[in-house]
């Protein structure tokens, strides 16, 4: 080779490997969005917008709550994560969905909550209602039922949940769910603990919470409802909330 073309591929080289060191370059190696596998850097992407930056606090039901994490099944929360759910505000995340995570993301943030958030024994006292409804709702007597156990935490100067407006961005799983596992970052007691004034109460049965859900669900709708019918569980998944 003749001296100029080694002078000139010497130069080349250098340039090369300076580019690396230039002020902006990406550290090495680069790891690109679909390859991201931890828990908090998945979490505070995707989820912490509306779950809150530690699982509670957020407007959406608080991930961080035992019993929520006792109360959904591992297949049940693969299901919203990566298809999003309906009648919320929730979007499907994964890429099969036309989201951006990948299965082994979806995977990792699942590990992730049960690893951080769950408890041996989410309920410790008695057995909880299902997490999916199963029966027909009264929405008539879950107004009843709203009325003496729920409106007085939930008067429209406190914690407005029969507004239109928020019961059009909450799905009746999703209000099922808050109702059975409670909200304890923001003092909402589960179903075992609701009476007058926030007052030690006979646990509500799985029909007044399917009562109350239809009641709420009415709120939703143009015309209220006498009867609330449930969708039946997908049959991909175990029981929905």
């Amino acid at each position: 080779m003749r001296p100029l073309a080694q002078v000139l591929l010497a130069c080349l080289a250098a340039l090369t490997a300076g580019c690396e060191h230039a002020p902006g370059y990406p550290g090495s190696p680069i790891v690109r969005p679909h390859e991201v596998a931890d828990f908090d850097t998945l979490y505070d992407e995707n989820c912490a917008a509306c779950h809150g930056a530690k699982g509670e606090n957020g407007p959406a039901i608080d991930l961080a709550n035992p019993e929520y994490q006792a109360l959904v099944d591992d297949a049940t929360l693969r299901k919203w994560i990566s298809g999003g759910m309906p009648g919320a505000e929730m979007p499907a995340f994964a890429q099969s969905a036309g989201g951006m995570l990948t299965d082994a993301q979806v995977s990792a943030l699942i590990t992730g909550m049960r690893t951080r958030w769950s408890r041996p024994s989410g309920f410790s006292g008695p057995t909880p209602p299902p997490y999916a409804q199963t029966q027909t709702g009264d929405a008539p007597a879950g107004e009843e039922t709203y009325q003496a156990r729920c409106s007085a935490c939930h008067a429209p100067s406190q914690q407005q949940i029969t507004s239109p407006d928020y019961l059009a961005l909450v799905s009746d799983q999703a209000l099922r769910s808050m109702i059975i596992a409670g909200r304890p970052d923001i003092g909402q007691p589960d179903w075992s603990h609701f009476g007058p004034g926030g007052k030690a109460a006979t646990p509500l049965t799985a029909q007044e919470i399917d009562n109350i859900v239809a009641y709420l669900a009415s709120l939703r709708n143009p015309t209220q409802a006498t009867n609330y019918a449930p969708q039946q569980p997908d049959a991909t998944t175990p029981a929905e909330r």
